[in-house]
């Protein structure tokens, strides 16, 4: 039922196969918890991100490819060249799905090949094949050339030119447009000479423990996710059907950071592409479909194909970078997945280099002869590609906002919006409380979906003063009960990943933050006796060894804070540096932290820490 965990050293091309065991699967789940519990222990401190000894973990949810609606995920850890401590990424479509029914659990991939390669999976187990052929090849043409040798079954998870010339946020792709996108785990691969892994679907069953139970608890699953109030509106919009939404609540990162609303939002908003949806697409499994393909007979994109961005890049390489026009932005945005480049990131990056470029920090010299402005698709094309080249203002930029003021200096450090060196996402951290403090405290770096704080919007002041012992927490401009809140996201957006379940559905539909539906869903597919609290305590565990992770690895308590350029007086509704710093010495002590942010109990098996009254899963 758990399947194997193969682990490849990409030097000797040798591989070993173990049992994925029970104990490991009680005390951390799967997916996002069996990676860092792994990179803990076996991985070495003071390395290099990109030298051959980082270790890449990719790891199924204990949930993905059964029968479970929405369990499709794959979570990607290493030691990260863009932030230094942790690494993390997650993404759906099928590969998942695919890894699971050739009874694979987890990869743990380390060492460099000599020369490019692949790795093929199947049910007869698996090899490392030439791939010197598919090097420079974009994500796109990489999954075309191997359909055609390997056959239109297979399914791709795959870098693309920014990877190979490790672009400090490059991401991995499968598919058309799913991506494991944050903090650079395409410049891990890359660095490993590690173009691709491809898997064949192998015929391996996953059924439940107990098929009845697991019927009912999907049934309530499934009509909780369609009666849920935005379900329709994600299924036809997906997350781009958000945009003038954000606008008029005024949590926009417009303008680097800037403004808070854009005047062309209603332009860029997921509704103007309805009438170009050519077909509805979506992760194995999922009843949603909030993906979409588009098709244009006129405009930039005319006669051409095109995947829909989601919230994150509509806001991003739209309002962030003042680009109104919509089918430039689903050109830019498609051009990062081509390139297999985190379009987060390279959009942060964009708006830094432009807003450097407004108060004179960068010349067009200094740009290879671009003119920086607001808006500007096609210096914003240009830089991508630059980015993805790793040459001119591109070296720099790739490297993230952290490194790159620090590299072109005369103050550029006050427009660099990064926690961690991680950039920050769509949210403005001045608009939102709950989501500012997770920016500060989320384990890899200045990130929203690391936290997933949707219950910020979504619940009521009853809910909070029964959860949290004041309405204010759901209150977005109060910085009251936000620990409280910011603990609960992340400890059920950890058990999301570890269960391989989509934060879509979970979080964003249903958004109880209860963890009722996953330990019904638990129960029925493993047959242990999982609660939510269990499932709490399974969290906890995981956000503590992440934290410890990340202070083997020289994080400081001072790096849990958000930059100072949202401390700046002279930019509209800044934040109090003071309050901050309160949000976040609350959210060390209800982790159970101490004053510096330190796990004080830990009950991990394996590990330095042990606990005579550790409590596991089944128990």
């Amino acid at each position: 039922m758990l399947g194997t965990v193969i682990s490849i050293d990409l030097c000797t091309a040798n591989f070993q196969s173990s049992p994925y065991r029970r104990r490991m699967a009680e005390t951390f789940l799967g997916g996002r918890g069996f990676n860092v519990a792994h990179l803990h222990r076996h991985l070495p401190t003071g390395i290099d991100a990109l030298a051959p000894e980082n270790i890449l973990v990719l790891s199924c949810g204990l949930l993905t490819g059964t029968a479970v609606p929405t369990a499709t995920r794959l979570h990607l850890n290493a030691l990260s060249p863009l932030t230094g401590i942790l690494g993390s990424s997650n993404v759906g479509g099928h590969i998942g799905a695919w890894l699971r029914s050739c009874d694979v659990q987890s990869l743990i991939i380390q060492g460099k090949s000599p020369q490019p390669v692949y790795l093929l999976i199947n049910s007869s187990g698996a090899r490392l094949l030439d791939a010197t052929s598919l090097w420079t090849m974009d994500t796109r043409q990489t999954q075309s050339a191997l359909r055609q040798k390997h056959g239109n079954r297979i399914k791709i998870l795959t870098i693309g030119p920014a990877g190979e010339t490790v672009c400090r946020f490059a991401c991995v792709i499968t598919d058309k447009d799913h991506a494991a996108g944050r903090t650079g785990m395409g410049a891990v691969m890359g660095a490993k000479n590690l173009k691709a892994v491809v898997v064949d679907r192998g015929n391996c069953k996953h059924p439940p423990a107990d098929a009845r139970l697991l019927k009912k608890a999907v049934q309530r699953y499934i009509t909780d996710v369609r009666e849920s109030a935005d379900y329709d509106t994600f299924s036809r919009l997906g997350g781009a059907g958000y945009v003038t939404w954000a606008h008029e609540k005024k949590l926009m990162s417009a303008h680097n950071y800037h403004a808070r609303q854009f005047d062309g939002s209603h332009r860029i908003d997921g509704r103007q592409l309805a009438p170009y949806i050519s077909a509805k697409t979506g992760c194995f499994g999922c009843p949603i479909q909030c993906k979409a393909d588009l098709a244009f007979a006129e405009g930039r994109l005319q006669g051409k194909t095109a995947t829909r961005p989601e919230f994150e890049p509509m806001i991003n390489l739209g309002a962030r970078c003042g680009l109104a026009d919509l089918q430039e932005l689903i050109y830019l945005d498609n051009l990062c997945t081509r390139l297999g480049m985190d379009s987060t990131s390279a959009a942060a990056a964009i708006a830094f280099a432009m807003d450097l470029f407004e108060h004179d920090i960068l010349s067009r010299n200094d740009a290879d002869g671009l003119s920086l402005r607001w808006g500007d698709a096609r210096a914003m094309q240009r830089l991508i590609r630059l980015m993805a080249a790793g040459t001119g203002i591109g070296a720099v930029l790739s490297q993230g906002v952290r490194r790159a003021a620090q590299l072109i200096g005369n103050g550029a450090e006050k427009f660099a919006p990064h926690v961690k060196g991680l950039e920050l996402t769509a949210y403005h951290p001045c608009a939102v409380m709950g989501t500012a403090l997770g920016y500060a405290v989320s384990s890899r770096g200045g990130d929203y979906n690391n936290v997933y704080a949707s219950l910020e919007q979504r619940w009521t002041p009853q809910q909070a003063m029964r959860a949290f012992g004041t309405p204010e927490a759901v209150n977005e401009r109060s910085c009251a009960g936000k620990a409280a809140l910011v603990k609960r996201a992340v400890l059920v957006n950890i058990v999301a990943d570890s269960l391989g379940l989509c934060k879509v559905p979970t979080l964003s539909l249903v958004g109880a933050f209860d963890l009722r539906h996953e330990a019904a869903l638990t129960s029925a597919y493993t047959g242990w006796p999982v609660s939510p609290a269990d499932l709490f305590q399974a969290g906890q565990r995981i956000a503590d060894i992440e934290r410890l992770f990340n202070i083997s690895h020289g994080l400081q308590p001072s790096d849990d804070m958000l930059p100072s350029m949202f401390f700046d007086s002279t930019r509209a509704d800044n934040l109090n540096r003071e309050q901050v710093e309160k949000m976040v010495a609350e959210f060390y002590d209800v982790m159970g932290w101490d004053l510096r942010g330190v796990p004080e109990q830990m009950s991990l098996i394996g590990h330095e820490r042990r606990n005579a009254n550790s409590i596991v899963i089944g128990q």
